[in-house]
């Protein structure tokens, strides 16, 4: 027998769905501008030597502009999965919310990965890159433990 859901919970569930809808509109919209700046490039890693500097302009813009989309989701997403551990759900409920957010966070991851992949050669490290990617990992591996259980992760 299934448990009744909430009216409190079917607003959430109906909020977070339209709040990830928008969130993806974005995260595709930056992609394709990225892509559109970095279309020059035959392979990665790029020589930016072999790159004229309007276009090299372009792509470090868009890059910026991905990064620091990718610094603002994360946090969102942190806090976001916050809050859901933290409501007065059931835990079947918080399943669903998990799995929302899970399949969010691995669209989301496909198109972030081009922040490594699609580099120049010779990048310096970027320490708050590599924090955010970090970040992001640990709040995809937590709704990922949430939807698959414990149970789950040891094969039982």
């Amino acid at each position: 027998m299934t448990e009744p859901t909430s009216t409190a919970f079917e607003r959430a569930r109906t909020g977070l769905w339209t709040s990830l809808q928008k969130h993806l509109a974005l995260i595709y919209q930056a992609e394709t501008t990225f892509a559109k700046s970095v279309a020059f490039a035959d392979s990665f890693p790029f020589s930016p030597a072999l790159v004229e500097a309007e276009p090299l302009a372009e792509y470090q813009q868009q890059r910026r502009a991905l990064r620091d989309l990718f610094t603002d989701e994360t946090a969102q997403l942190d806090t976001l999965t916050k809050a859901i551990r933290t409501k007065g759900y059931s835990e079947n409920e918080k399943k669903q919310l998990y799995l929302l957010l899970l399949g969010y966070l691995d669209i989301a991851a496909s198109v972030f990965d081009r922040l490594t992949t699609q580099v120049p050669s010779g990048l310096p490290k970027d320490e708050e890159l590599e924090a955010t990617q970090a970040r992001f990992e640990r709040t995809r591996n937590f709704a990922r433990l949430h939807v698959k259980g414990i149970a789950g992760l040891l094969g039982s």
